[in-house]
């Protein structure tokens, strides 16, 4: 009996040797974020295979009548920044679990609004369990196309153009905006594979939708108003948040005045050097310039502390990219947006105007920090 035993050990402990030897040997499985071309409309969709994601909408907003058949009406000047972003997180439990209620994914909702004339930010956050099934009634991401919903707020493609939805009973603000496009999407870094750091497999897929027209309601202050503005859309989903060794990053999406665009970023350390930088422009009409690893630098020149968190935020940046050097300028420096009832994290992102080397105001968009009072943590 003792010998069998011994035997079976024996047995078992070859086995193990020999599938240790088998994985070791056996192909790598391919990566799930790799240079590859995106398909539309299913790319506009959920990937919930992937650890983040992300569909992130931020605009400008200004008081306006309705369409009529009179002559364009003269240039609307900001009254109000918007921000509704949807993130999509898998938490790996399924796996494990097996079960049909097994939480594989958590879905959560940050919106915001900047009040220019108050300079005040009003926010508000929402997180749910999510089993993975497109057509969950309480909270779901479609996968074959951009419809995302928390309950009553929702963001989702139709026809081209994007449906903002905030609709709480009782809240401090809410809107039903329509976000169209006026530009082809843009690609953000190799035809839509944005590298995050030095290693390949810190990377991102990553487009972007600027210069989005936006028409719509807005209820703040008691009343509705109709509205009319501008807006920018960024989707994007990866493997990882950030690359060891960094604590946050900033970044800007800036639709300007001409019909360009331009994005750029930094990931920081938390010595506040630049560990990885990056972003685009493009021209209206034009070919999307992608920038390479530090041909993007970020210069603070202000701050502002919070009296929340006592995190200590630059909200002037001087910023030099292959297309130009600029100076972001924060509309509102309050735009500290507090989310560790949802992602776990705080973070400043505020509407903001970008000017030229002369000074003159040349776009709008906005700004985000990360990192600040704490390390970037979802």
């Amino acid at each position: 009996m003792r010998r069998r035993g011994w035997l079976a050990l024996a047995l078992a402990a070859c086995a193990a040797r020999a599938r240790t030897a088998q994985a070791q040997t056996a192909p790598a499985a391919a990566p799930l974020i790799a240079p590859r071309m995106l398909q539309f409309p299913r790319d506009h969709g959920a990937h919930p295979e992937t650890r983040i994601e992300w569909w992130y909408a931020t605009g400008w907003l200004a008081e306006a009548p309705a369409d009529t058949r009179e002559a364009p009406p003269p240039p609307l000047q900001p009254a109000f920044g918007f921000q509704l972003t949807f993130f999509r997180s898998r938490t790996g439990l399924a796996e494990r679990s097996r079960g049909r209620f097994g939480a594989g994914q958590l879905l959560f909702a940050h919106a915001a609004l900047t009040d220019l004339a108050g300079q005040r930010l009003v926010h508000a956050e929402r997180i749910a369990r999510w089993n993975g099934d497109p057509a969950a009634p309480r909270a779901a991401a479609a996968l074959e196309d951009t419809r995302v919903h928390l309950g009553d707020w929702r963001f989702e493609r139709d026809a081209g153009s994007y449906r903002a939805v905030l609709a709480d009973e009782g809240a401090a603000f809410g809107y039903r905006l329509v976000l169209a496009p006026t530009q082809p999407l843009l690609l953000q870094g190799r035809a839509g594979y944005s590298r995050k750091g030095p290693d390949t497999a810190q990377a991102s897929h990553y487009y972007t939708q600027p210069q989005l027209s936006v028409r719509g309601t807005l209820q703040h202050a008691g009343r509705p108003r109709a509205v009319r503005g501008g807006a920018w859309l960024d989707h994007e989903w990866s493997e990882s948040v950030l690359p060891e060794g960094a604590v946050g990053w900033d970044w800007i999406g800036i639709n300007l005045d001409d019909g360009s665009a331009l994005t750029a970023f930094q990931l920081r350390r938390a010595d506040g050097s630049a560990l990885w930088s990056g972003g685009s422009h493009r021209p209206r009409g034009g070919a999307v310039r992608d920038f390479t690893d530090g041909q993007a630098k970020f210069e603070a020149l202000a701050h502002w502390t919070s009296g929340a968190t006592r995190a200590r935020y630059p909200v002037r940046w001087r910023i030099e990219t292959p297309a130009g050097r600029f100076e972001v300028r924060a509309l509102v420096d309050a735009q500290e947006l507090d989310g560790r009832n949802s992602t776990g994290t705080v973070y400043w992102e505020g509407l903001s105007t970008l000017v030229d080397a002369d000074g003159r105001r040349v776009g709008t968009g906005y700004l985000e920090m990360t990192g600040y009072a704490m390390p970037l943590r979802l």
